[in-house]
């Protein structure tokens, strides 16, 4: 079995930048609520416990039994993980007299520390935190402190369990990777072996196991995440593997016969489904945006369960879920509320009695696209920025119509077509144009306009959870405003949205 380190979860916004930490280390680890502790299996090497909002001192607040793995596994508590390990085994956290929060320097008490080994004197941690630990139980070892926090570290005597009240997995910490190092390498003995190579490798084999002969329906995007799942899957069953991609009247220009191309390249037994007047009917008088998320979603389950059905014997459904979808759908009943119900999770409906398959769904988006290197997978395909599952549905504000949809089409091919020109494509995280429910006077030769308003829109970010906008040049943003409205017939104005999110959302609607 894959080692693995065990984080329980108890609700903090950087619990997911722990994981990442972890499998940078290239070792397998898995995040699980604080509430759903799982059996302690030998391959579990180390437990690492999250922040949280809430204060161990609240009545409420999320507590676990720690004889569960202290003394069998190494464990790291993570700011309130710290706290908590401290509040149950006899110590005293209070209030912070002045919320610690922001950069601070890590005085290492002990210079021997295994945890601590390694780091530079003074080296620079993150703090964000309302309590502290006032008092440590007597058998805790402080091995570290701060100017305002007297516990900035400790280990317990005699076990391998340690605290720290900073956050070693943002990059505020500047000698986090090597703290995390210390413990996932160091003290719980992981050999570091988990790579996209490995990861391929178990999961063709073990696909094979579990699908044997039977066939798999799966519906592609063109996407990186459905690309990758179907590439695994088609490794392990071959023709078994059923691929369907509908045109939902929807997607960028082109892009319905480029992808299924590319697809066929690459040796998937893929069907093409043009469904695009069964969409537009589907939004003919939809402006709310719920409205046709829901309009959108529901023709492309008619759509798919219709073709499915044409197969026959079909046992599974495919999907390329990936671990943040996961993690987002699941409740921990207090201090993470669901972030959102993810399509690929659940989304099933009931008449379709399929089992699901989801090779992806412990990876992270950078993992998946590790994998698809491994696997050869085009890089047009693995370095596309995302885009929304109903395409331009959500970027044409209000009513959908046939011709709104060609009009952005030709308007996002300009747009993204000039920055793949200008080199500025993967600088990018995502970009596209959004289709205003507004028309503005302009002046075409001698003759004055009431026509349609663009606006570009175009982010960096690490994995969408927030972002800023991307500061494009000038001189760029000029030639495309001006390409635009010169080859795009109904639209005579071009703004660049400058928001970040939060408090704004990527998409508009």
């Amino acid at each position: 079995m894959t080692e693995q380190i065990l984080i329980l979860d108890f609700g903090s916004q950087y619990t997911q930048l722990i994981a990442r930490r972890v499998r940078e280390l290239n070792v397998y680890c898995e995040i699980h609520p604080y509430s759903n502790f799982p059996d302690l299996t030998p391959n579990i090497k180390g437990v690492i416990l999250s922040g949280s909002p809430c204060s161990v001192r609240d009545a409420d607040a999320p507590r676990i039994d720690l004889d569960q793995f202290r003394k069998i596994v190494p464990v790291l508590g993570v700011c309130y993980g710290a706290q908590l390990m401290a509040q149950e085994l006899g110590g005293d956290v209070k209030p912070s007299q002045h919320r610690e929060y922001g950069r601070a320097r890590l005085v290492i008490d002990d210079t021997d520390s295994s945890l601590l080994a390694g780091l530079s004197e003074s080296s620079q941690v993150w703090m964000s935190h309302g309590d502290t630990i006032v008092r440590a139980p007597n058998d805790f070892h402080v091995i570290a402190s701060t100017e305002s926090v007297k516990v900035a570290a400790f280990k317990i005597e005699n076990e391998l369990t340690y605290g720290i009240q900073f956050h070693p997995e943002v990059t505020h910490t500047t000698e986090g990777k090597k703290l995390m190092y210390n413990f996932v390498a160091k003290i719980c003995g992981c050999k570091q072996d988990w790579t996209a190579e490995s990861f391929v490798e178990q999961t063709v084999s073990n696909l094979r196991k579990k699908l044997g002969d039977d066939k798999v329906v799966m519906a592609l995007s063109g996407g990186v995440d459905s690309t990758v799942a179907a590439t695994l899957v088609h490794q392990a069953i071959g023709s078994n593997l059923y691929c369907i991609f509908v045109d939902n009247g929807l997607l960028r220009k082109d892009e319905f016969a480029e992808v299924l191309h590319s697809y066929q390249d690459m040796g998937l037994n893929i069907k093409g489904v043009d469904s695009k007047s069964h969409f537009y009917q589907s939004l003919n008088g939809l402006s709310e945006p719920e409205a046709k998320r829901k309009a959108i979603g529901r023709s492309f389950i008619d759509i798919f369960d219709q073709e499915a059905h044409l197969i026959e014997e079909v046992k599974w459904l495919g999907q390329g879920t990936i671990y943040p979808d996961v993690i987002e759908s699941v409740s921990i009943n207090g201090p993470s509320a669901t972030i959102k119900s993810h399509h690929n999770v659940g989304g099933l409906p009931d008449f379709m009695k399929l089992k699901i398959v989801e090779p992806l769904n412990t990876l992270f988006k950078d993992e998946v696209r590790a994998v698809g290197r491994t696997l050869g997978i085009d890089e047009k395909i693995l370095g596309r920025h995302p885009f929304p599952g109903p395409g331009l549905a959500i970027r044409i504000l209000g009513e959908i119509t046939p011709e709104k949809v060609a009009i952005l089409q030709e308007v996002d091919s300009i747009f993204i077509g000039g920055l793949r020109k200008w080199n500025l494509y993967k600088d990018v995280w995502q970009a596209g144009a959004m289709l205003l429910p507004v028309q503005s006077v302009g002046v075409m030769g001698d003759e004055r306009t009431y026509e349609s308003v663009v606006a570009l829109r175009a982010v960096t970010s690490v994995d969408g959870m927030t972002a800023d906008w991307a500061h494009l040049p000038y001189d760029f943003l000029a030639e495309v405003s001006n390409d635009i409205i010169n080859r795009v017939k109904g639209v005579n104005r071009v703004v660049y949205d400058i928001s970040s999110k939060p408090p704004a959302t990527i998409e508009w609607e």
